[in-house]
């Protein structure tokens, strides 16, 4: 007995359906007057929702361009997914149920088709490639992720091109207002004065090493596994004039063996070189400060310590081998190779901000967008923004800053009585 697309999803919907869905074979579910409308145009997208259920089905749907959103912009998603989050109610059904499902909608429809081509390989068969967060897979990784297109970057993430949570000192502050008081909170954080030096790994385009040396002259050297970031950010630094000052190399933090630099800042890099790396990762860092120097990690946490994955979209399509954890597990990393952490801040709601203005750049850039890197890629980054920043709002992720000092010769590093980064 044949079944309709609409049925067969009703069925397994408590409560009803929030959004009004349509399928190519006619059916529906849902109010029709919903303020969010999804259409599954053929029969690949209803292959992929069957074969790969949950999150990873539904993105090689949409990203293919298989699966539609009405009611909202592709650049920006963020109504759908929170109602989609709120309301939607799936049951699991039993085993029969299943079965008579898969018979009536066609059981040849479970043959998984080939997946998107911006889908990043599984977990295992990245394993069988080489071994997790080696030199040679962060940097395929990172390419994965970062090589896209630096003028689609200039789009979304805007002049600052800083791809990291800004800081908002009001709400309605301009993302280049909000990025430059980041960059600023950091630099005072490390007590920055005219003529240290300054280490960034992880650079990404050199906004943090652009920074540091215009407004506080530090000579700054930056490191970013992306041959694109690279080369944008040296030449900015041209354009700028800050040659004298300003450096961007095209180099794995873990090869920057010079040592003595009065301040290290880690933007945005720590969720990338994974948990059990972290030993490693702050003892390098410390290595590389001199006594009583400052070393600020700035990065995605999330709201507990236990060892989690990251979601099947994420990890295929945005991130592949990112690693969270809570800043608990951060600051005992920091403390087991004898940094003294002297601070934490939480900015998680500054980052649903950032994420909001994002994707308000992709949605005003979009056609543009779409033809530097193709719908389907613009599509990735849409729900990625978007539910992130559900994410961030909800408390489910967080962004923290550990500020650690490096100790002396035979005494703790001098610190201020009370934060001197205030004003």
């Amino acid at each position: 007995m044949s079944v309709s697309i609409g049925e067969a999803l009703s069925s397994l919907v408590r409560g009803g359906m929030p959004v009004h869905f349509t399928a190519y074979d006619g059916s529906e579910a849902g109010p029709p007057d919903a303020a969010v409308g999804m259409h599954l145009r053929n029969e690949r997208g209803l292959a992929y929702l069957l074969t790969a259920p949950g999150d990873l089905g539904l993105a090689r749907a949409y990203v293919s361009g298989d699966l539609d959103l009405s009611g909202v912009h592709p650049g920006d998603p963020y109504d759908a997914l929170l109602l989609l989050k709120d309301d939607l109610k799936l049951r699991v059904p039993t085993p029969s149920e299943a079965l008579a499902i898969f018979r009536g909608l066609g059981v040849g429809r479970l043959r998984p088709p080939p997946p998107p081509p911006q889908e990043h390989l599984p977990r295992w068969r990245r394993a069988v490639e080489g071994l997790r967060h080696s030199m040679g897979r962060d940097a395929e990784v990172i390419s994965h992720h970062y090589d896209v297109s630096n003028r689609f970057y200039e789009l979304v993430l805007g002049p600052s091109m800083a791809y990291t949570c800004a800081v908002f000192d009001e709400p309605d502050a301009t993302l280049e207002e909000a990025q430059a008081a980041k960059f600023d909170l950091i630099c005072r954080k490390l007590a920055l004065q005219p003529g240290q030096r300054l280490l960034d790994v992880g650079c990404g385009w050199g906004g943090m090493v652009r920074h540091a040396a215009r407004e506080y002259g530090v000579k700054a050297l930056g490191v970013t596994l992306s041959l694109e970031q690279a080369e944008w950010a040296k030449e900015a630094i041209d354009r700028e004039g800050l040659g004298d000052l300003a450096e961007v190399r095209h180099l794995d933090y873990r090869d920057v063996m010079e040592d003595g630099f009065d301040a290290v800042s880690s933007i945005g890099l720590t969720e990338h070189i994974g948990v059990r790396n972290y030993p490693a990762y702050f003892a390098h860092l410390r290595d590389r400060l001199k006594p009583g120097g400052r070393l600020l990690n700035h990065c995605i946490t999330r709201s507990h310590n236990r060892r989690t994955e990251t979601g099947a979209f994420i990890d295929r399509y945005v991130f592949p081998d990112g690693e969270l954890i809570g800043s608990g597990t951060i600051v005992r990393a920091a403390q087991d190779v004898g940094l003294e952490v002297q601070h934490t801040e939480n900015l998680r709601q500054h980052y649903a901000l950032t994420l909001a203005q994002w994707c308000r750049n992709l949605e005003t850039n979009w056609d543009e967008c779409v033809a530097e890197v193709g719908e389907s890629t613009a599509r990735v980054w849409g729900l990625y923004m978007a539910g992130s920043r559900v994410g961030f709002e909800r408390g489910e992720v967080e962004l923290h800053h550990v500020l650690a000092t490096r100790a002396g010769v035979d005494a703790p590093a001098p610190f201020p009585l009370r934060p001197d980064w205030r004003a």
